[in-house]
């Protein structure tokens, strides 16, 4: 997208339905600290993962802010948005920042783990909100918990029970990895290696690129010299799109003895790649615009203004600004404590179902295991995905009880 269009995008705020079935009573003024709710969009608005995120999830936060009519307990809503370049010290000088001089109440997206957790720490430091629909590292919610921040999005150990665990009682039990050199791609890695040697499979290697990475040629070398049965990629975004685009010009998977097993993938990278390049692939999403009554018709809403479906982490930014802005409505103050216990408090609405917001700020709710169509089978644009299996919430995130978060009581 081009910077002006992008501009235009962010300025673009217009009155329209609810997605979430939300329901707005007249209620009495809330105690709004400066007059006005201020919610910054951080994520990467230039690089590797614009498609699934970029000003796809700054939108999906206006369209929040519209359904509540611009306003909440009588208060302005503005979204602004920044660009952390994948950079930690990047993204931390913008949120400092937005903190310090321009009053933002809560910032949401942040993918690239690695900038998520310095926003973490800046945000637990200055009791602001850190709504998490971005990030994969479980330890967001896990050993580095805060009590300003929720998770929404899925993580890494989700992800591995889901995809990693199917794969490998499929008979792949030996596997590579091709992982991004940051802490995503490692806590992806090592969340996958726990379930595939519970499973009964062994890892034969790895190898750690440069996020961003142009030429995975030599990479995929050694993936085929080590003859395992799964290639793991524990990379996210374009790099994800040029791994798979150059395994299958490469020739990687032809003689059926190896397999590309994509451990965080999104519609935009399905998209990209095309149906004749990624069926076969299995995925493990919380989100598929396809999925349901409730997901179709925001999907519809999110497709007229952006002309492109909406990804897991777009969608999730909607629902979670959601839930953000309706616990400020419910507590009736935008004190970061207040709307925290609210949030905790209240059943989060998640496109024709809900979960539930634990002391660690992980956001429980089902997923799904997902296989990418052959061409034959897609009946129209963007049908993509045919679910394979249903996996329930308490299954998929660690159990509160092993939780190593500092907020959860293990009495």
């Amino acid at each position: 997208m081009k910077k002006s269009a992008f501009i235009q995008l962010m300025a673009c705020i217009g009155l329209c339905g609810s997605g979430l079935g939300l329901s707005h009573a007249q209620t009495p003024p809330a105690k709004i600290s400066d007059g006005k709710v201020k919610i910054g969009v951080l994520n990467d608005a230039s690089g590797p993962y614009i498609d699934l995120a970029g000003p796809g999830s700054v939108l999906a936060a206006q369209m929040a802010a519209e359904d509540f009519g611009g306003k909440v307990g009588g208060a302005a809503i503005e979204i602004v948005s920044g660009d952390h370049q994948n950079k930690p010290d990047v993204g931390s000088a913008i949120v400092r920042k937005w903190f310090d001089e321009q009053m933002v109440d809560a910032v949401v997206d942040v993918p690239t783990s690695s900038v998520a957790m310095a926003v973490q720490e800046l945000a637990r430091n200055q009791k602001k909100i850190f709504l998490i629909s971005g990030a994969a590292t479980a330890a967001l919610s896990g050993k580095n918990c805060s009590p300003y921040s929720i998770q929404t999005a899925d993580d890494t150990t989700a992800l591995s029970v889901g995809t990693v665990k199917a794969v490998t009682k499929a008979g792949a039990d030996t596997w590579f990895f091709l992982t991004a050199d940051y802490v995503f791609g490692h806590a992806m890695e090592a969340e996958s290696t726990k379930v595939i040697q519970a499973n009964g499979g062994k890892v034969l290697g790895s190898v750690r690129i440069p996020q961003n990475n142009a030429d995975f040629s030599s990479f995929l070398l050694r993936a085929k010299a080590s003859k395992a049965k799964a290639i793991g990629l524990a990379n996210a975004g374009n790099d994800t799109v040029n791994s798979i685009r150059q395994a299958v010009e490469f020739g990687l998977t032809k003689s059926g003895d190896q397999k590309l097993v994509g451990l965080i993938l999104f519609i935009s990278d399905i998209h990209a790649l095309g149906l004749p390049n990624a069926h076969g692939l299995q995925l493990t999403e919380g989100f598929y615009w396809d999925m349901n009554d409730e997901s179709r018709k925001f999907s519809k809403r999110f497709f007229d203004k952006f002309k492109k479906m909406p990804t897991r982490e777009q969608a999730t930014t909607y629902a979670t600004v959601t839930h953000y802005l309706r616990s400020i409505e419910i507590a009736k103050t935008d004190n970061s404590d207040e709307v925290m216990k609210t949030m905790k408090a209240t059943p989060m609405k998640y496109f024709g179902q809900q979960g539930v917001i634990r002391a660690d700020g992980r956001f429980v709710h089902d997923l799904a295991l997902y296989e990418v169509k052959d061409p034959s089978e897609s009946k129209y644009p963007w049908d993509y995905y045919k679910k394979v299996a249903t996996i329930k919430g308490e299954d998929a995130f660690t159990p509160l009880a092993q939780s190593e978060c500092a907020l959860v009581d293990k009495k």
